[in-house]
């Protein structure tokens, strides 16, 4: 698997990592403090900055969040207004600074739960991104696409947070 290291910043790598036939793990570290990281997964002005991977060519078209335990999230990406593909789910836990987790309700039936967790390490912080899949069928048919496109999702997301620490933080 190409992990493009030469594009990385300051030599961060994103690892992805079947850990048994229904789990897939992401595991990078990015330039920034937990707080302001988590506000970047938490807040749509900042999240539709980074989220979609731009070499596909695709743009985050509309954000909705209500990030915390209870709330909804509804993303529609798409390349313009008659190609878009809908992401929606529930946030089943939401540990400022630290843990979200989220189902993936789109399709209509059981999808993954994804977990993402945010550790502080001298001003950088580890996130493992757990995706659990209801099956191992399920984790196949997903493939690795969605999880090779995160290495480009968190370039996008440290160039985010050198912008936003150029500017003083969020």
């Amino acid at each position: 698997m190409d992990k493009r290291s030469e594009s990385e910043p300051m030599n961060n790598r994103t690892t992805v990592e079947r850990k048994s036939d229904r789990e897939l793990v992401v595991t990078r570290t990015v330039n920034g403090p937990a707080r302001i990281v988590f506000e970047a997964w938490t807040k749509p002005e900042l999240f539709k900055q980074w989220w979609a991977p731009k070499s596909m060519g695709m743009f985050l078209r509309s954000c909705e969040m209500d990030v915390r335990t209870g709330g909804t999230y509804r993303l529609v990406f798409g390349h313009d207004a008659s190609n878009s593909d809908e992401f929606f789910g529930r946030y089943i836990e939401v540990i400022p600074h630290s843990r979200i987790v989220w189902t993936n309700d789109e399709g209509g039936e059981v999808g993954p739960v994804t977990t993402v967790t945010f550790e502080e390490k001298g001003g950088k912080t580890l996130l493992v991104l757990h995706e659990l899949y209801p099956s191992k069928e399920a984790l196949d048919a997903a493939g690795t696409g969605a999880a090779d496109a995160m290495g480009e999702q968190f370039e996008q997301l440290d160039e985010l947070l050198v912008a936003l620490g150029a500017g003083g933080g969020a």
